[in-house]
């Protein structure tokens, strides 16, 4: 790793994989087409992956790919030619749930890392110890652990066993993530990437006598919401967790969209780059705790990580959003305007928010706006318009703009 400690963002595509590494990651993870665990997202094609590849490395940034679906026998056949083609791509590490997985990986792709996925269920250092054993380079600790825990488990493992942990993102209601609800009640199997997500639907109650007749299942002296876990944010204790000896701190989100994975990576990046800066004299800078909050998010919470469980945002089963995208720097400010792609419609006068790689966001005013025929126009109603931008700020390429919902 180029620094000391590792930022895991989460690449549903190639445009999200850019995102991740022009944000700050040291990391992608991402899946191929088969034996990942999000169908919801795009994936990789082969070319795709070559290509993200070959665009991670050129940065300097590690691309591990997911290989963690529990399969069935008659899937087996199909995984050498497909690890031995990740292997010749140049991938860094596979990502592994199923121990039959991990000894197909050695043998036909030797040469990529193999990394024990949160599925496998680690939550002491004895398993990690056996698997360190059996090859592994690095754990994915369960996402039940205290802090405390993960101090133990570092304390008796060998030092190259490198620790990996979640530290943002969506929870599951299940153990690391297995669970059967999907497939009783949808036939789509969470195991093998497909969850339809039912713990998240909104339930009610129907009384057999009263036909037609339904009572919502709300917050009150009887009743409340059903498994509807919070988000995990760990970002206002990055220390703790790198004291206790995690060594890559993991971004959840590969269903995400690219906005969510520049935000969250930003915010994650620009906290541990200043922490390695010095230690003893951290203060996670108030930009990166503000970050995280203008990405569309459940309740968060800090999970299981100081003890205890972390319980249901029983009040509402929706996302909080403050904040709308509403355009993205295609071409870097020139004597202060820029040339943008239109996402959600702003005004001129209007107090964009910019969020740009690497860098703590800032304010800038929308001054004017002119389409591509050479009309200044007060508004962008158009999707996808591309418009020249004067605000009273440099905006560089890559940045998204977005504004503050009133």
């Amino acid at each position: 790793m180029k620094n000391k400690y590792e930022v895991l963002s989460p690449a549903g595509d190639l445009e999200c994989l850019k995102s991740a590494v022009n944000f700050g990651a040291d990391a992608v993870y991402l899946a191929g087409t088969q034996f990942g665990m999000r169908t919801a997202s795009k994936n990789f094609s082969k070319e795709d992956m070559a290509k993200g590849i070959e665009y991670a490395h050129s940065k300097g940034v590690r691309v591990h790919v997911t290989c963690n679906v529990l399969p069935r026998s008659y899937e087996l056949d199909s995984l050498p030619e497909f690890m031995q083609t990740v292997q010749d791509l140049g991938a860094d590490a596979f990502i592994i749930a199923d121990l039959g997985v991990l000894d197909i990986a050695k043998k036909y792709a030797p040469k990529v890392e193999i990394h024990a996925s949160t599925q496998t269920g680690i939550v002491n250092y004895a398993t990690a110890n056996v698997l360190y054993n059996m090859g592994v380079k690095r754990v994915v600790l369960a996402r039940e652990l205290s802090i405390p825990e993960i101090a133990e488990i570092r304390k008796n493992t060998p030092e190259d066993l490198e620790i990996e942990t979640f530290v943002h993102g969506s929870m599951c209601v299940s153990f690391s993530g297995r669970c059967i609800i999907s497939s009783y009640m949808t036939g789509r199997d969470a195991n093998r990437g497909d969850c339809a997500q039912p713990c998240r639907w909104k339930y009610h109650l129907y009384e057999e006598n009263r036909e037609g007749q339904f009572f919502p299942i709300e917050q009150d002296d009887s009743g409340t919401y059903l498994y509807n876990s919070r988000d995990l944010c760990m970002i206002e204790h990055i220390p703790e967790l790198l004291e206790a000896g995690v060594t890559s701190l993991k971004i959840e989100g590969r269903a995400k969209s690219a906005y969510y994975t520049s935000v969250v990576t930003n915010a994650y990046a620009g906290a541990v780059r200043e922490y390695e800066k010095s230690p003893e004299k951290y203060i996670l800078p108030q930009w990166a705790k503000d970050e995280v909050y203008k990405v569309s998010h459940r309740e968060y919470s800090t999970g299981f990580f100081m003890g205890g469980e972390p319980g249901q945002a029983t009040q509402s089963g929706g996302y909080i959003r403050e904040y709308d995208v509403v355009a993205v720097c295609e071409k870097s400010s020139e004597n202060g305007v820029c040339e943008i792609t239109q996402r959600n419609k702003f005004f001129v006068g209007d107090t964009l928010d910019i969020l740009a790689p690497n860098a703590p966001s800032f304010e800038t005013k929308a001054l004017e706006i002119v389409n591509e025929s050479g009309e200044v126009v007060e508004s962008t109603p158009h999707a996808m318009e591309k418009l020249f931008l004067k605000t009273d700020s440099d905006i560089p390429k890559g940045a998204f703009l977005r504004k503050k919902r009133s």
